[in-house]
């Protein structure tokens, strides 16, 4: 059992080092190319269009604008979606995105800084402060909308992006309520391992080898990326979620050309901030405003949602979703509970 968590303590420092407004914000919008690649099929009752829009940081995002068909002339409640951590738009938070606009939202679903097709130099980097803004980034635009109504916003994060979607809604309180799917606190996991499993030793080795990492990357002038990320194919006797991981982001079921997940991943020093400046600390003030949490029954990251449940004060509610892993709720239709979701923001938006 010690090797398992030590393996998973370690393939974590790897994926987390390197596991990757104007008021006028349709000026640059266009109409979505159909050819691009997307992992999943548009509704044929939603419209999608591209969009960019600047965080207080000025680092310009793109996102995906998705309405439900004739809604022109309607006042929509909307959601900003994003996540996985090292995922793009065009995989998981774009399938939520499309299942929500028919079901009546205005959803926008976004690349966080420095990733995907959103801006931001050097490239594959992240920032707990950063990715934090982005959500409420998202809010900006959403809320300069004609055909939204800004006092009914709320947000939806994935895995990695659930625990910024919860720090965003701490301190940004136009967010009216939260849900999150198979989340992680990445500044939790990074800095303690795998069921806080990382020792004191384990720690500082880490910082160590981040902080020689930085005199190469000064010389070089660039950040560097490590030689591996998840592996081009399995020996077998990898832990059973780094499986799960190969069989969405490594496969023609969830691989994206953009995503750091499917590609060389995250920076090699990308973990730093996170050790040092933990999220979530002030989660209890997200109360009044409603939080859901979801989680796979058998989803090796359960424990983070069930550790911000205990945390936070009410209104909240935990929602297990029977023999599902972490990744079913990134693309699995049938098991992601898209009727509960709609239902909470019906209720609370």
């Amino acid at each position: 059992m010690k090797k398992t968590f030590l393996i998973a303590i370690m393939f974590l420092m790897m994926i987390g080092q390197s596991f990757a407004q104007n008021k006028k914000t349709k000026i640059n919008s266009k109409a979505m190319n159909t050819t691009e690649h997307y992992t999943f099929q548009l509704s044929d009752k939603v419209t999608r269009t591209a969009v960019t829009f600047k965080t207080r940081y000025g680092i310009t995002l793109s996102g995906d604008l998705y309405l439900p068909k004739n809604s022109e002339n309607k006042q929509l409640p909307a959601l900003a979606i994003s996540g996985p951590f090292g995922a793009v738009k065009e995989q998981s938070s774009g399938l939520y995105a499309n299942q929500m606009a028919e079901r009546g939202f205005a959803v926008v679903a976004f690349d966080p800084s420095y990733t995907g097709e959103s801006g931001g130099e050097p490239r594959n980097i992240s920032s707990p402060d950063i990715n934090t803004e982005d959500f409420s980034a998202a809010v900006d635009f959403l809320g300069l909308q004609k055909n939204v109504d800004r006092n009914k916003i709320g947000i939806i994060g994935i895995c990695g992006f659930a625990g910024f979607a919860l720090n965003a809604t701490i301190v940004d309180k136009r967010i009216k309520a939260v849900a999150t799917t198979s989340m992680y606190d990445m500044s939790r996991v990074l800095a303690k391992g795998y069921y806080d499993k990382m020792t004191a030793e384990e720690r500082t080795k880490a910082f160590e080898k981040m902080s020689q990492q930085r005199w190469i990357d000064a010389e070089n002038g660039t950040p560097a990326f490590p030689e591996t990320h998840l592996p081009a194919k399995l020996n077998g006797d990898e832990p059973q979620f780094v499986k799960e991981y190969f069989d969405y982001y490594k496969t023609p079921r969830g691989y994206h050309e953009r995503s750091l997940n499917s590609n060389k991943g995250w920076t090699i020093t990308n973990a730093m901030s996170f050790m040092n400046m933990p999220l979530l600390t002030y989660i209890k003030e997200i109360s009044p405003r409603p939080m859901l949490l979801i989680a796979g029954e058998n989803a090796h990251s359960r424990y983070f949602s069930e550790d911000i449940y205990k945390m936070a004060s009410e209104p909240k509610e935990l929602m297990i979703i029977p023999n599902a892993v972490h990744v079913d709720l990134y693309d699995k239709v049938a098991v992601i509970p898209f009727d509960k979701l709609e239902d909470f923001f019906k209720k609370n938006l």
